[in-house]
């Protein structure tokens, strides 16, 4: 895990002395609220419906059992209790007190934490693949590369006033766990004919408002290139990009405007320019950060099932439930990979209290090494956990109720804060999670179903990644009362599609029926144990679209 050196501190801790100064000074009134909105927004700091909110930047989604106490201790202090993980791998404090703000941004410090570039038109915080270092399918361990664009990145000043929020994702598995056919860029990590590993360069995905799947602008790239060739792109969009409407800023819009061949065209030829710069990479810079992504002193265990968790499989039903949906296979003989599901039924999706962070902290020291990640689908993954441990990993999460046995089942539901938080949103989301999940609360049924996303945005802007859920949500406006419109057959791994719009928006009681529906109407066409995803590619929309309007 990286560590902060002096220089990484000194900026932190600078930039909350600035931003103590500058509350002050709104505080005061030296400074208005349209002067001062830049300023919060470079810091993370958001004004949501009814407080502030805080958004803390996670790289890559790592973190260690010390930050985890960090946030669970703000949570505490400067906020009811609570967090919420985003889909973005990031951390959101919904309620906070500007005047305290500066002090939690310098307790987020001692733990070398802050929220920069959590907000604005830069390069936001670079995501990758929950299981990285641990999964048994990964080529290279892609968070060395998602750490050399953060520091690249962090307040790069040709790129700190972009046309629009920018967003980088990293895979380094052929199965993408990081979507990143739906980011700004996404980079897959694969080898070439020689056997070399580099990456194909993804450009021009994203969701929001104008959803688009991102076209491959390069097929590989050597890895000593990388930062050369995100340079490239950025030029080109910074130069190119549109600044005349907001609603059409995104390098997406740049893309499909021109068209990826002329996009080509473009950042090759700016990266010939500069390929050769200080840019490029060297091997000891590359060594020097891997460094700091050493596999943990894991111990040789005999490869094979562990006979304690053998055991306690045949012998504890819930523990078999619980171990088939949120555990996966690790690299490592003997190991596994344990998502904690923070989709409790009756509970925000994504919410964790700060006494369930400290516990996670706590069982992270003791079983994974004191290392955490975040998911981009609002989960907590321990990634190094012993098979002969499992059982006690999944007694400690169920006596704080993490032991959810529902990851990637119909109630694992992505939703975003909705209306319930933001001012931006059209409809609330998480009371209609909530309500979709008590649907599913029968386990047999749910593992029937089997894998089934749901995802549910509260507006156009998309941060609940609705577009590409097997079942997306969209919350929408029709004359002052919430309503919900459904699309079919997304999806952000691999095979990446953008959901087909089923009909009409529903209101919220019709919404959830609906959602039974849709998932009776799956149960009845597919064939054997196919997933809904690959019986709605099969079938098509019609089935559905009947299943739901016809006695409309």
């Amino acid at each position: 895990m990286y560590q902060y050196d002096q220089l990484d501190q000194r900026i932190v801790e600078e930039r909350v002395a600035q931003f103590s100064d500058q509350v002050k000074r709104r505080l005061s009134g030296e400074l208005s609220e349209d002067e001062f909105k830049p300023l919060r927004l470079q810091n993370g700091l958001y004004l949501q419906l009814h407080a502030y909110m805080l958004r803390v930047a996670i790289p890559y989604g790592t973190l260690s059992s010390k930050q985890l106490r960090g946030l669970a201790q703000i949570a505490c202090k400067y906020d009811r209790g609570w967090g919420h993980f985003t889909t973005r791998q990031n951390l959101q404090f919904n309620w906070i007190r500007l005047e305290q703000a500066p002090d939690a941004l310098a307790d987020l410090a001692r733990v070398q934490m802050h929220a920069i570039q959590t907000s604005g038109n830069c390069i936001r915080n670079t995501t990758t693949d929950q299981f990285a270092g641990a999964a048994h399918d990964e080529i290279e361990d892609p968070r060395v590369w998602c750490e050399i664009i953060r520091q690249w990145s962090t307040f790069h000043p040709e790129f700190s006033f972009l046309p629009r929020k920018f967003k980088i994702a990293v895979t380094g598995s052929p199965n993408d766990r990081a979507a990143v056919r739906v980011h700004d860029i996404g980079l897959r990590m694969h080898r070439n004919d020689a056997g070399e590993v580099g990456f194909e360069v993804i450009v021009g995905g994203g969701l929001g408002r104008t959803p688009f799947i991102g076209k491959t602008i390069r097929d590989f790239l050597p890895k000593q290139d990388l930062l050369s060739y995100l340079e490239a792109i950025l030029r080109v969009y910074n130069l190119f990009g549109r600044r005349d409407n907001m609603f059409k800023a995104r390098i997406k819009i740049l893309v499909h405007e021109i068209g990826i061949e002329a996009m080509r065209e473009k950042v090759e030829a700016e990266f010939a320019a500069i390929r050769d710069s200080a840019l490029r990479l060297p091997e000891e810079t590359i060594a020097q950060i891997a460094a700091h992504f050493a596999p943990p002193p894991f111990e040789a265990l005999p490869a094979g099932i562990a006979p304690e968790y053998a055991q306690a499989f045949r012998t504890d039903f819930d523990f078999g439930l619980w171990a088939r949906r949120n555990t996966a296979r690790h690299k490592q003989p003997g190991y596994a990979i344990v998502t904690i599901s923070l989709k409790k039924e009756g509970e925000p999706p994504g919410d964790a209290s700060a006494e369930q962070m400290q516990a996670i902290a706590d069982i992270a020291d003791r079983y994974s090494f004191g290392e955490i990640r975040v998911t981009h689908e609002q989960n907590l993954v321990l990634p190094h956990v012993k098979q002969a441990d499992l059982p006690a990993v999944w007694r400690a999460l169920k006596a704080y109720e993490l032991a959810t046995p529902n990851v990637g089942l119909a109630s694992d539901i992505i939703a975003c804060p909705g209306l319930d938080y933001c001012a931006l949103a059209n409809a609330r989301s998480i009371p209609l999670a909530q309500q979709i999940a008590r649907r599913f609360r029968n386990w047999e049924r749910a593992h029937d179903i089997g894998e089934l996303k749901i995802k549910i945005s509260g507006c156009i802007n998309a941060c609940g990644h609705h577009h590409v859920g097997h079942i997306g949500i969209l919350g929408v406006d029709k004359a002052g009362e919430e309503f919900y419109q459904l699309t079919l057959g997304g999806s952000a791994d691999d095979s990446a599609a953008l959901g087909d719009i089923l009909g009409p928006a529903l209101n919220q009681a019709r919404t959830v029926d609906a959602i039974d529906t849709l998932v009776e109407t799956y149960l009845q066409l597919r064939r054997g144990k196919e997933r809904f995803l690959d019986t709605y590619r099969r079938v098509g929309l019609q089935p559905f679209k009947e299943a739901i309007y016809a006695a409309a």
